[in-house]
């Protein structure tokens, strides 16, 4: 089994180009739940930006237990060292369910106190509630389906990713017309049956690439079954590379959670709007996080064949095909912002008001496409305390600069969505400059 990769741009495709499609197809998901969401009423529609950046802050807990778990594959795939990528994987999936265990005890016992502190509308508060509450038991399933898509990313076989996301695809939009309008003989469940169709996508994705890793044979060729047992040493090397990442990322969203919150002082129109950019950065974004998942896995995967003095040149590969993709998408959402917008089904005010911040997002998804690169390429010489303390401080700045713009000042959430711009930056300056000092060369994972 060939698991090293070459410096070319057709393996880079090889493996970004799957991953996008496996991350596209989830948000997928996410919008048919806001379209369906938006018919259902403007209301549900807002609040869903609250529960659905809640229940993504805990999802970036797997995204980075995978993102660590992947680099260390990658590395021992550019070594080909078999023997430790079962094991690696085995001990990943039970940090997963102990973290998912924890997710939920957070959910019922702590999110209520603060959701019932933070937001203003009684109903919003009433409604979010009872939906994180149901929708947070998908998590043990998404959770072992990352670890899933890491371990395919990684021994270059990110093309599999593709049926499991498109079973789950299909199973979501099914349930969600009807569990929330009640078709079929089934009782409308309204806001909350999103969260139920989301929960039972999730569990046939999983069960989905579960079959597909044990036809193909995935499993015995990387030994996924035959060290399954406590490891203690394996789970720390694994938490010692990703708990900064996990960190990182918990950080990043629950500022998000912020941002929305603050919006939420606006109105229920700004919040639903910005509900609908989360949209477009998930479905628009999933090229720029894709070509970073090659990033991570590739930059590993070369350092581990003892070809560092190619890595620069590996990564500006990877970044020049990622803007290249980043740049078309943005040309299209500027060409085609009041086409998608409509399909929210709200008032032709709602998307006049919503098309500028359309276009901040346009250019952010430019910026987020290089920036993402550069930092998984750190993440890929194992360095991920460094990105840690990059997020930190980036994430200060982009609290102030929302806390003022929205409500020191309650200027424009046009203004206030300008934080994407200044958050990709601060993301991007010192991830280059490290990548560029040469001073990972000799670090070991």
């Amino acid at each position: 089994m060939q698991l090293q990769v070459k410096i070319t741009n057709r393996q880079i495709l090889k493996i970004a180009l799957p991953v996008a499609a496996s991350i596209l197809v989830p948000n997928i998901n996410f919008i048919t739940n806001n379209i369906f969401l938006g018919h259902l009423s403007e209301q549900a529609l807002a609040v869903a930006g609250i529960t659905g950046i809640y229940y993504l802050t805990f999802g970036v807990i797997g995204i980075g237990l995978s993102t660590g778990m992947q680099s260390l594959i990658s590395r021992r795939a550019g070594e080909n060292n078999i023997k430790e990528i079962g094991s690696l994987f085995s001990q990943a999936v039970r940090i997963a369910i102990a973290f998912s265990i924890a997710s939920i005890l957070i959910t019922y016992f702590i999110a209520p106190v603060i959701l019932r502190n933070t937001l203003h509308n009684a109903d919003d508060i009433k409604i979010a509630i009872s939906f994180i509450h149901v929708r947070i038991w998908g998590l043990p399933f998404l959770y072992i389906y990352q670890m899933r898509n890491a371990l395919l990313i990684s021994v270059n076989k990110s093309n599999y990713l593709i049926i499991g996301t498109l079973a789950e695809t299909i199973t979501n939009i099914l349930l969600d017309y009807v569990l929330i309008f009640g078709k079929f003989g089934f009782p409308a469940f309204g806001f909350n049956g999103a969260a139920i169709a989301s929960i039972v996508a999730e569990g046939v994705g999983l069960i989905t690439i579960f079959l597909i890793i044990h036809f193909k044979g995935v499993g015995k060729q990387m030994n996924l079954f035959q060290s399954i047992g406590l490891n203690i040493s394996m789970i720390k090397l694994i938490l010692k590379q990703a708990s900064p990442i996990i960190l990182q990322f918990t950080l990043s969203l629950a500022c998000w959670e912020f941002f929305y919150i603050l919006i939420e002082h606006h109105g229920t129109q700004p919040l639903a709007i910005s509900n609908i950019m989360r949209n477009l950065f998930g479905i628009f974004g999933c090229f720029a996080w894709s070509f970073s998942a090659a990033s991570n896995s590739m930059v590993s995967n070369i350092i581990g064949q003892q070809l560092q003095h190619r890595v620069n040149e590996l990564i500006f590969k990877i970044m020049k095909l990622a803007t290249l993709f980043s740049v078309s998408i943005a040309i299209l959402i500027n060409l085609f912002t009041k086409l998608f917008l409509q399909v929210y089904g709200q008032s032709e005010s709602f998307v006049t008001a919503a098309i500028p911040v359309a276009r901040i997002i346009s250019v952010a998804l430019i910026l987020q496409s290089i920036s993402l690169i550069w930092l998984n390429a750190v993440v890929a010489t194992g360095n991920t305390k460094r990105n840690l303390v990059t997020e930190i401080v980036t994430l200060v700045i982009y609290c102030v600069y929302v806390y003022l713009i929205l409500e020191r000042f309650n200027l424009s959430i046009i203004i206030g969505w300008l934080s994407e711009w200044i958050y990709w930056i601060c993301l991007l300056i010192p991830s280059y400059w490290y990548m560029q000092s040469n001073k990972w060369m000799n670090r070991k994972i």
